[in-house]
């Protein structure tokens, strides 16, 4: 017994010190996107010449992030998370500097080089909140994980508001004053990648496959006290290390997810709310230019009026702080009433959004209101759908599938974002939002059947 005491201690004493580090990287690493999200659409026009590459950096740095989610997950499987994280950080770190040297020698591909490596460092970012349910107890994964989301609420607070900060660090330096943020953007980026690389010893993922096959014994008491979606068991049980597998590391993770029933209903929940948050989020602030300015505002050829713009920005950042402020609670709900309820809550809460927005469409107040529940659903299935990944597949494809999971939401992403612009056109912000109210019903169906079938399995058993 003594040594299963002390084994236990020590995996709890690494896993608090996981989570505060991962915590702290977030923090630091995340001002990095913010000031690009700030600044990058300015620093578009003015060295390309031409607004129409305006949405060049945001676009740039979306498709990086997910093209680098699978191949950062499978570094990370193969070398555990502390490499990968420290990779992805550090390529970032590689486009902040990309992105001073854009703005001093003026060249727009340096500026597209240094978003794509931006755009990387978001894919560890995100994978970030994984790691830290590596080592966590069953009733404290969703807290585990949503500390880390909740984590990137500083940084992206934080990096819009270094702007003006920063233009005095780059004229210290000699630089141009737009190119200050991202010097502290980069200072930010290090501090993270040495609090990792120094301080993520034992690496989380390695510790839990060792520790794996001495769990595995208690795997069946641990279902019995932990049922994470009201009966839907969870496959999360490990045949210890690494498993021999076939094909490439896509192939694997889809044929991981396919094999789960709710490895399924977590990747349609992530992937889900987060097409409907950005395709809804990204259209907004030209729904309430022309809700202020009058219809056809945002073709006019001329800049928002300062009055929309503090609507604009007021309205986002409510948006934002939805989406992040209080992912804690998302987590502890998570983990009191479950994975699967967790994400319908989520849902019902993008449908409220989607109504309350949509229907509330003359209104700025209605549509901010429709865009913080828009945050909180979207917070509310992110932070329950990963937990429910985290657990739904064995621990040798566990990390690939994750991988899987932030390449397939970060496509739904890019895509939300660039079908939303269409739709808009086509049948106007109501239809729009009508459009991610029947995506929000399908995976809200989708996870009460989850939940029935779980029910009925237990009660079987």
């Amino acid at each position: 017994m003594a040594p299963t005491l002390i084994s236990e201690q020590r995996v709890r004493h690494v896993q608090r010190r996981t989570v505060v580090l991962l915590s702290a990287a977030q923090v630091f690493g995340g001002i990095g996107t913010g000031a690009t999200v700030s600044i990058g659409s300015i620093l578009a026009v003015e060295l390309s010449g031409s607004s129409a590459w305006a949405g060049a950096v945001a676009t740039v740095m979306t498709l990086g992030a997910a093209l680098a989610a699978l191949p950062l997950a499978s570094l990370a499987d193969r070398r555990g998370r502390r490499i990968g994280q420290v990779a992805g950080l550090s390529a970032a770190l590689a486009g902040t500097a990309l992105m001073v040297l854009a703005v001093v020698s003026g060249l727009f591909i340096l500026l597209v080089l240094g978003a794509a490596g931006i755009g990387v460092g978001t894919a560890a970012s995100l994978q970030a909140r994984f790691a830290a349910v590596d080592l966590a107890d069953p009733e404290h994964r969703g807290r585990a994980l949503s500390a880390v989301v909740w984590a990137v609420t500083v940084g992206a607070v934080a990096g819009p508001n270094l702007i003006q900060p920063g233009t005095v660090v780059g004229q210290a330096l000699g630089l141009p004053p737009v190119a200050g943020p991202f010097v502290i953007a980069g200072a930010g980026l290090l501090v993270a990648n040495i609090l990792l690389f120094a301080g993520l010893r034992p690496d989380p993922l390695l510790l839990a496959r060792e520790l794996a096959p001495q769990q595995a014994g208690n795997a069946a008491q641990d279902a019995q006290r932990h049922r994470p979606a009201a009966g839907v068991s969870a496959v999360g049980a490990s045949t210890g290390g690494r498993a021999k597998h076939d094909g490439g590391s896509l192939v694997r993770g889809l044929r991981a997810i396919r094999g789960s029933r709710t490895a399924l209903l977590a990747v349609a929940a992530v992937i889900g709310a987060h097409a409907v948050m950005v395709g809804v989020m990204s259209m907004t602030p030209l729904h309430l230019q022309e809700l202020v300015e009058g219809p056809g505002a945002s073709h006019a050829g001329h800049t928002a009026s300062g009055d929309v713009l503090v609507i604009i920005g007021f309205t986002i950042s409510l948006h934002i702080a939805g989406m992040f402020a209080l992912s804690p609670v998302m987590g502890w709900l998570t983990d009191k009433a479950g994975r699967a309820q967790t994400i319908m809550i989520g849902f019902t809460l993008l449908i409220a959004a989607v109504a309350v927005a949509g229907f509330g469409q003359a209104s700025t107040g209605a549509v901010a209101a429709g865009l913080v529940l828009l945050g909180l659903g979207w917070s509310a299935a992110t932070v329950s759908g990963s937990t429910l990944l985290a657990e739904s597949v064995g621990q040798d494809s566990r990390v690939v599938v994750q991988g899987v999971s932030d390449m397939l939401m970060g496509a739904a992403g890019a895509v939300g974002g660039a079908v939303s612009g269409l739709v808009l056109s086509w049948i106007g912000y109501l239809g729009l939002n009508l459009l991610g109210g029947v995506v929000g019903a399908a995976v809200l169906a989708a996870a009460f059947v989850t939940v029935m079938a779980g029910r009925r399995q237990s009660a079987a058993a």
